[in-house]
């Protein structure tokens, strides 16, 4: 197939505006969970490191977060939290931290609040508080509940999908803004056509597919709840099937994956980093201050330092961050002859392969992307093509 992308050049795909932070991700109760999903990627990763559990965020560590992020001047924040599972904190200490925005935020800032949970502990208190503050929320549910409950178990083993839905529910009622948050594995992939019209009948329309990560040092493929590449890529051509079809009604939900595509087509820069090419330093921050660039880099050779005693901008301009997006570069010559690489981009570091007899990193994921690629490419460029037209009237 001819190429319908302009050239790709990695260096230029991602951005840091100079040394300022717009995001931060806090994980307030570290990697604990309340909950034992079987390919839980934090899980393998705290495991790694010196230390596993940074247990619970105290109060000092939060203000100075917070008073660091927002001193930095007039613009657009967004304070997220995630696990672990977040909630295991305490409602107060989520009551604290929007006590602590206001407070500090002398700048007149635009400041919202992000939250990504397993679902388990929502009631109506966590509810009001998410409603009154405009929290986003994540909630992750893999599928029906035959897919849900194959790897997202509680400590005893249970299955847990009628608990989050119920939770998924009550959110719904008292109008919190929520996303559903899928995790790509084997069970998951090959019911993705049952699962998406399961999805649509529950007026889920806010939909991010998270493509599920083998423990490190693990051969790919290997385990249970693996991925393959042939089996994702068979996953985003029936997706898409789904998708475009309800597109073409003017009915499609927002699928953040597909949106990028399509906005990248149209010179627009994705907001997910997987799409990017490219990796930026993030501030990801641990319940004892420690910080690090990616959540899935949350290792001890990633750590840049700490928010209780190194400033803000010592930490993202630190070597080791500098380090850390220059090795997001190292794309092997196979991705760079690719006629799909200016919108592949050789998808997440995390599952990057490094080349034989090469310093560069080709994606397990490649021929999935091939297959996604070739089957939905030209429907891609059809509707990034009618969209541009809608602006243009618009």
């Amino acid at each position: 197939m001819e190429s319908i992308y302009s050239e790709w050049n990695p260096a230029l795909s991602g951005s840091i505006d100079g040394n300022q932070v717009h995001y931060i991700l806090m994980k307030p109760a570290s990697g604990n969970c309340n909950m034992d999903c079987r390919y839980c990627f934090y899980r393998d990763e705290a495991g790694k490191r010196s230390v596993a559990s940074f247990g619970m965020m105290s109060g000092e560590t939060l203000e100075n977060t917070i008073r660091k992020l927002l001193h930095q001047g007039k613009g657009k924040y967004t304070i997220a939290f995630q696990g672990g599972e977040p909630t295991l904190r305490g409602i107060e200490f989520f009551r604290k931290a929007i006590g602590f925005a206001e407070e500090y935020n002398v700048n007149g800032s635009e400041v919202s609040f992000a939250l990504q949970t397993n679902g388990y502990l929502i009631d109506e208190e966590w509810c009001r508080l998410f409603r009154e503050n405009h929290f986003l929320i994540g909630v992750s549910v893999d599928g029906v509940k035959a897919t849900h409950d194959r790897f997202r178990v509680g400590q005893d083993g249970s299955g847990t999908y009628d608990r989050v839905r119920k939770s998924v529910d009550l959110m719904k009622e008292y109008g919190v803004e929520y996303n559903v948050l899928t995790v790509v594995n084997r069970a998951t992939a090959e019911n993705i056509r049952e699962i998406y019209k399961e999805y649509r009948r529950n007026g889920w329309d806010y939909q991010q597919y998270i493509t599920c990560l083998d423990p490190l040092g693990t051969e790919p493929g290997s385990l249970s709840y693996s991925l393959t590449p042939e089996a994702y890529g068979r996953f985003l051509i029936d997706l898409f099937g789904q998708w475009y079809k309800n597109w073409r009604q003017g009915k499609a939900p927002y699928i953040r994956q597909f949106e990028n595509y399509v906005g990248i087509l149209l010179g627009v820069s994705p907001e997910s980093c997987e799409q990017r090419g490219i990796c930026s330093v993030q501030c990801v921050i641990e319940a004892d201050g420690s910080v690090y660039p990616c959540d899935f880099y949350a290792l001890d050779q990633y750590r840049l330092g700490n928010i209780n005693s190194d400033r803000l901008t010592d930490l993202v301009s630190s070597l080791i961050g500098a380090d850390f997006v220059k090795g997001s570069l190292r794309v092997s010559s196979r991705c760079r002859k690719c006629p799909y690489a200016a919108l592949c981009r050789d998808g997440c570091r995390r599952s990057r392969i490094r080349e034989e007899d090469e310093d560069g990193y080709y994606n397990y994921f490649c021929e999935g992307y091939r297959m996604f690629f070739d089957a939905c490419g030209e429907r891609l460029k059809e509707v990034a093509a009618e969209t541009a037209a809608e602006r243009r009237i618009q």
